[in-house]
């Protein structure tokens, strides 16, 4: 086909004949927004059909039919008419960004739903907690009562203090070895006292 005639075949037609959607798509493809224009015009009804089919909700299938014109502009390079028509591949594209919109908001709805259901359950957790973290507190106090008055002192600067086994030795001014006893012996007493087993 000669030149002049390939370049006719794609610009831009008298108003009297209407370009195909596959003409329109791929001089779209060449950056021609008139075209783009008339390519909008043609298909966006039946995207805007397709997505509402599937949407189900009249201002989302609005933003999907929206988001999937941008698309077909952006790709419109992609376009290949001997895989299929401009139609069939604008279609295929909204059904795919349909299918996409409902999973994302069923996707919202079930974190709400688990969201709600934890919130419910933490109010009730939150009592049970306190009162289990109350017994266990006295418990625990009950059997830090258990120790010798050296084998608590260690206990409690480590565990409830923060301190290291060697900072605990220099606080009380005692050797290493002895203050790794103490806490040995004193955490056997307490698991003893807890009822932990080993």
């Amino acid at each position: 086909m000669p030149e002049h005639d390939r370049i006719r075949s794609i610009s831009p037609q008298p108003d009297s004949q209407v370009d195909t959607p596959e003409v329109l798509l791929t001089r779209s493809a060449l950056g021609d927004e008139d075209a783009f224009a008339q390519f909008y015009d043609v298909i966006s009804p039946s995207v805007f059909g397709m997505v509402c089919r599937v949407v189900r909700d009249r201002a989302q299938s609005e933003e999907v039919t929206q988001d999937v014109m941008v698309e077909l502009w952006r790709t419109a390079s992609r376009f290949d008419a001997a895989k299929g028509s401009a139609t069939g591949w604008a279609l295929t594209l909204a059904h795919r960004r349909a299918i996409d919109r409902v999973r994302s908001a069923q996707a919202s709805t079930d974190r709400d739903h688990r969201s709600a259901m934890l919130s419910e359950r933490r109010e009730y957790d939150e009592v049970s907690e306190a009162v289990e973290a109350s017994l266990e507190r006295h418990q625990v106090q009950r059997c830090l009562g258990s120790l010798t008055e050296l084998q608590r002192e260690s206990v409690m600067l480590a565990f409830y203090q923060g301190y290291s086994y060697p900072e605990v030795a220099s606080l009380l001014k005692v050797p290493l070895g002895t203050v790794k006893t103490r806490m040995r012996d004193g955490l056997i007493r307490l698991r003893d006292c807890l009822g932990v087993s080993r």
